[in-house]
């Protein structure tokens, strides 16, 4: 019988002693102050015992301890009731738990629902940075946790390859870059074409100082700024098809993903698809103007087209702009149209910061008010901004964090600590260069997916790569732990030793933790939040350090004990191995 079993078996005996099937049954786990499995609040049954909340503690134990054959003892703290659970009920979850090799994970079928997940989705005037890694840790976690549910799900990128901040990026580099490709100057492409982002912004803060002291508002300044008029000239030359631009922006935007490409494949994330904000923009102005002859949207007089969201308590947001071009918006609804299409999902998330939260709600009224019945089932997985202990990011100016620059110190970081402590005697040099890059990349992905989503956060590099504390090379250690474990026993593991095991406290507690993995999986699939099962991977490995720490395992003159301890150990192992994994860590066999 499964704890879950066991619940409703306790809810059922509570529901006949008081004749009533409605109850509200509360259920938490005991605090570590007291003796007991599960503890039962008591408060909310008052209203149908009619007695004080000791007296209705006291009769539901006994009718619990005469009907429900594993509780067998109790103890009362005012209007709580902690019950304790025999061994053999703790015995028997374990071995169910140790025989299931696939614990906790959900397979997908035919019928199961198809979620589409977009992360990333960059534009092609920059290298990927720091909040772009929260963005693609959290959308790739996300997708395997769907997955592990049960569910069918493709991953997808918008790359938003047009618009004004990609004709910066070229204009500055048609100005100032003599010729210079990723090859002739051995930068990576991405970088490349970001440091003439970076160079098209100097210029124009400098052309509007100048203008500004000429007598000119700052308004007016900003937009008569020579190289702002000129970036908009290539925008709408581009638009119109002009080959020279064309050419000049498929061959920088080949660069940039050359670059995003060898980013994503040292994070080891995938998309299955990836759509094109060029073409997607398209379909979203044919749909607009679809919809503006049904009258669902409206024009004004100088030809710009707008959408009233009156009846979602939204302003009125405009579509297409006097001159006919596209607006964010307008791609959003083509690539939203195009993926439906594509895929018929049943959800689809959007994996974008909390700044755009305004933005999706007017996209999802959008799609409602266009009669896309499945437009309520778009979700926007809203997360925080990184900041860093010197402050907020900024790509014009220069001052992000780059990806590829981040991944690299956290690398050397831990190459540095792990010789610092002595981690790698006796490895071979690929072994000790591909831990480099686990241990690294490891503490990179969990510091950051162990925050929950919704909140801001503050990237610390020093603290990420303590092998201490609730981090993701402490974790990464206790599963190393256990296989050095595993290497070195002489014993045939199988839970067949185990009957009659008497367990101590902490052998159970272990198996406590075990039994809630289903649950936090399930509930990080529910909530879209990695941090649950990340903190539950913390969890289980402090429990397991504290139990290695405190009783002997190998080293015990009982067989018996020998082998039970090694196959908890062996599973929590797994475990560890299977939450991390859907995080995007990876668990080194040795450290």
């Amino acid at each position: 019988m499964s704890l879950d079993k066991l619940k409703n078996k306790i809810k059922e005996s509570i529901f006949t002693l008081y004749s009533n099937n409605e109850l509200n049954i509360q259920f938490q786990k005991t605090k570590k102050n007291f003796d007991g499995d599960l503890t039962i609040v008591v408060f909310p049954l008052l209203v149908v015992s009619k007695k004080s909340a000791e007296k209705t503690s006291s009769e539901i134990a006994i009718c619990l301890k005469k009907n429900v054959s594993e509780i067998i003892d109790f103890n009362i703290v005012g209007g709580f009731l902690n019950l304790i659970f025999s061994n053999n009920f703790w015995l028997t979850q374990f071995k169910n738990i140790y025989d299931d090799k696939n614990y906790g994970i959900k397979i997908a079928d035919k019928n199961s629902d198809k979620y589409v997940v977009e992360y990333s989705s960059p534009n092609t005037n920059k290298p990927l940075h720091l909040g772009h890694i929260r963005n693609i840790l959290l959308g790739h976690s996300i997708s395997e946790i769907l997955k592990a549910n049960g569910n069918n799900v493709v991953k997808v990128q918008i790359i938003n390859d047009r618009g004004i901040h990609i004709c910066k990026s070229m204009v500055s580099w048609k100005k100032f870059g003599k010729g210079e490709d990723p090859q002739s100057s051995n930068i990576k492409g991405d970088h490349l074409v970001g440091k003439y982002y970076v160079k098209y912004n100097t210029v124009y803060s400098e052309q509007v100082n100048d203008l500004v002291k000429k007598g000119f508002s700052l308004d007016q300044a900003e937009k008569q700024a020579p190289i702002f008029l000129e970036a908009q000239n290539m925008l709408l030359k581009w638009e119109s098809g002009d080959k020279e631009i064309i050419d000049l922006w498929k061959k920088m935007n080949n660069w940039v993903y050359d670059g995003f490409d060898q980013t994503y494949s040292r994070l080891n994330v995938s998309f299955d698809k990836n759509y094109y904000e060029s073409n997607t923009f398209l379909l979203g102005k044919n749909i607009i103007e679809d919809g503006l002859k049904k009258n669902i949207f409206y024009q004004k007089d100088d030809k710009s087209v707008w959408v009233s969201l009156s009846k979602y308590n939204l302003d009125d947001k405009i579509l297409l702009r006097a001159d006919g071009t596209s607006v964010y918006i307008t791609q959003d609804i083509g690539t939203a149209v195009q993926r439906h299409d594509d895929f018929s999902f049943t959800n689809m998330i959007y994996t974008v910061g909390n700044e755009q939260n305004h933005h999706f709600k007017v996209l999802f009224s959008i799609l409602d008010l266009l009669s896309y019945d499945w437009s309520s089932n778009c979700k926007h997985l809203s997360y925080g901004m990184v900041d860093l202990p010197s402050g907020k990011m900024k790509s014009r100016e220069g001052t992000v964090v780059d990806a590829d620059d981040l991944m690299s110190n956290l690398v050397n970081n831990a190459k540095k600590i792990s010789q610092d402590l002595g981690k790698t005697k006796g490895m071979e040099q690929n072994e000790i260069d591909s831990l480099y890059e686990t241990v690294g990349l490891g503490a990179l992905k969990y510091f950051i997916l162990k925050v929950d989503p919704h909140k801001n956060m503050l990237f610390n590099t020093e603290e990420s790569i303590d092998f201490n504390g609730n981090t993701g090379p402490f974790i990464q250690y206790t599963y190393a732990r256990i296989q050095s474990l595993l290497r070195n026993c002489n014993y045939q593991l199988s839970v067949d030793f185990c009957d009659y095991y008497e367990l101590n406290s902490s052998e159970k507690n272990l198996i406590k933790i075990m039994c809630k993995f289903p649950n936090i999986l399930s509930d990080s699939a529910k909530q879209l939040n990695p941090s649950l099962l990340a903190n539950y991977s913390y969890e289980l490995s402090k429990e397991f350090n504290q139990f290695y720490q405190s009783y002997p395992i190998l080293n015990n003159e009982s067989k018996k004990i020998i082998i039970f301890r090694l196959v908890i150990s062996k599973k929590i192992s797994e475990i560890i191995k299977s939450s991390m994994s859907l995080l995007g860590i990876l668990m080194p066999d040795k450290m």
